[in-house]
């Protein structure tokens, strides 16, 4: 135990116009926790794509269990007993939890595939680790907790003795992440590396026992967890102090810019009326299956609605679609930036520049290149995205980039409300800062601000009003500054007292 058994020195790494790691060393040891934390862009999961065999280092040396290894592949290096578990969990829904991870390394009897044999091996695996789920399960069925699971289950199915864990949390409750740390306490005291990344600074106290901190890709320092304060980390990460985590803007309350008024859409978003006005920004809270997510689909257009009305600047919109909804002024900034709010695979001018086509063209239908020459430069600028130049595709830039570049597009159009679903997952404390200094400049600017997000500490922090739901409906409502988290997590579980009602 304790001993090295991962050895990075002089990482070197370059992508066109981007030098993504300059002379990085990272060492990480059997049964120990390693958190590697650096703002988006720091390079943390270049680094470790190059250990997992993904990406090909330019120069360096890489030594895995005393053996010194050449140019990886993602086969070598399950080999040697490393596993990566990305962000965007790598899962084939149409299969089942055996078939998924016994993946192209399928046990056969004869020419055939031993399914039987999968299953016994998978069902072994997952009840050492309590986990219940069963091997013939569909992971389409599954929710993202359940496939977190599998993925690690697959991964000790190859007997990995290196670990990455790449922002595991983003998208679990409370309760799953509890469960996810029994399983991290359990392999590291099996003997098993692990390399956690993670932006929920706050969950580091629970597991890690070392830090390794990387700034614009760049190694900067390595410290025991227990010897290190967490804005020690944030100044070393962010290379200056941040003083202040949820900046606000004090504003006079002014007229009310958007109602929803008895809005139903499915058993997620029932009998849903709020209000939202000039000056402030508007926070929904609740767990994970509240209807948060639903009720802002639902008032874009995504989702179709049963009944309600959406009333902008005192006047009733017609919303059938999102592009009704961006018509009349509505926005959003949806939660899963990747799959609904990019074309990962276009460049950041493009998809800056899609949505506002009305905006760009003249009456023959042509693109002033000029205005969108101007329109990207704006947002880029405004936003501060870090990038050489606006022909990058978005889905090579980090986490928090790709946020800024959803919530850029909006941002050119005369947009009355702007919705924001979970905006700062998986980004970095000091993109988080820049996001909400974003809504703080659109509450300046008289613009009506809803955002949904999971976390407690955010939700109370910069919005001036919570609206608490649970179970599809809203439970409660109550100012910021003057409630409590006891006070929420009441008004989020509204629907245990519904149910000992309904009993009685």
């Amino acid at each position: 135990m304790n001993e090295t058994i991962v050895s990075m020195q002089g990482i070197c790494k370059s992508f066109p116009g981007v030098k993504a790691l300059d002379n990085v060393h990272f060492e990480l040891r059997s049964g120990e926790v390693m958190a590697l934390l650096g703002e988006n862009g720091a390079g943390k999961s270049t680094l470790m794509k190059i250990l997992s065999g993904v990406y090909t280092r330019d120069s360096g040396s890489v030594e895995i269990f005393g053996q010194q290894c050449g140019d990886l592949t993602t086969k070598q290096a399950q080999a040697l007993g490393v596993a990566i578990i990305h962000q965007e969990l790598n899962m084939c829904p149409h299969l089942t939890v055996a078939e998924n991870m016994f993946l192209g390394r399928e046990k056969k009897k004869g020419f055939m595939i031993d399914m039987k044999a999968m299953e016994a091996e998978a069902a072994q695996i997952l009840g050492d680790l309590k986990i219940d789920i069963s091997p013939s399960e569909m992971v389409g069925n599954l929710p993202v907790s359940k496939q977190q699971m599998v993925e690690i289950a697959k991964a000790l199915s190859i007997n990995a003795k290196v670990l990455i864990m790449d922002e595991p949390t983003s998208a679990l409750t409370a309760k799953e992440i509890d469960e996810l740390f029994r399983i991290i306490k359990r392999l590291r005291a099996d003997g098993c590396g692990i390399v956690y990344i993670s932006h929920r600074l706050e969950e580091l106290q629970h597991i890690v026992d070392r830090v390794t901190i990387m700034r614009d890709g760049q190694y900067i320092t390595d410290m025991n967890f227990k010897d290190a304060t967490m804005d020690e980390i944030i100044t070393h990460m962010v290379g200056r102090e941040i003083k202040e985590k949820f900046p606000r803007v004090e504003c006079q309350k002014g007229e009310k810019i958007f109602e929803v008024k008895n809005l139903n859409a499915g058993h997620l978003v029932r009998d849903i009326n709020f209000s939202v006005y000039a000056g402030e920004i508007v926070g929904f809270a609740g767990l994970m299956g509240a209807g948060r997510t639903e009720t802002t689909r639902a008032i874009f257009g995504v989702d179709p609605k049963t009944s309600g009305e959406l009333i902008v600047d005192g006047k009733t919109v017609t919303v059938n679609s999102p592009m009704d909804a961006i018509k009349a002024g509505i926005v959003l900034a949806p939660e899963d930036r990747k799959k609904d709010g990019l074309c990962t695979k276009l460049p950041i001018r493009e998809n800056i520049a899609l949505p506002n086509l009305d905006l760009l063209c003249n009456g023959l239908g042509v693109v002033s290149k000029k205005k969108e020459d101007d329109m990207c430069a704006k947002a880029v600028k405004d936003l501060h995205i870090k990038t050489p130049n606006v022909e990058v595709d978005a889905g090579s830039l980090s986490g928090g980039n790709q946020q800024k570049v959803v919530v850029g597009k909006w941002l050119a159009r005369d947009s009355r409300v702007v919705i924001f679903d979970e905006p700062t997952r998986g980004i970095d404390v000091a993109a988080k800062v820049e996001i909400y200094n974003l809504m703080n400049q659109l509450k300046q600017q008289g613009i009506a601000v809803m955002f949904v997000s999971s976390e407690m500490p955010e939700v109370m922090g910069i919005a001036d009003r919570i609206i608490v739901m649970c179970d599809g409906r809203i439970t409660g409502e109550v100012m910021a500054r003057q409630t409590t988290q006891a006070e929420i997590l009441t008004l989020a579980t509204q629907f245990e007292n519904k149910f000992a009602e309904d009993a009685v």
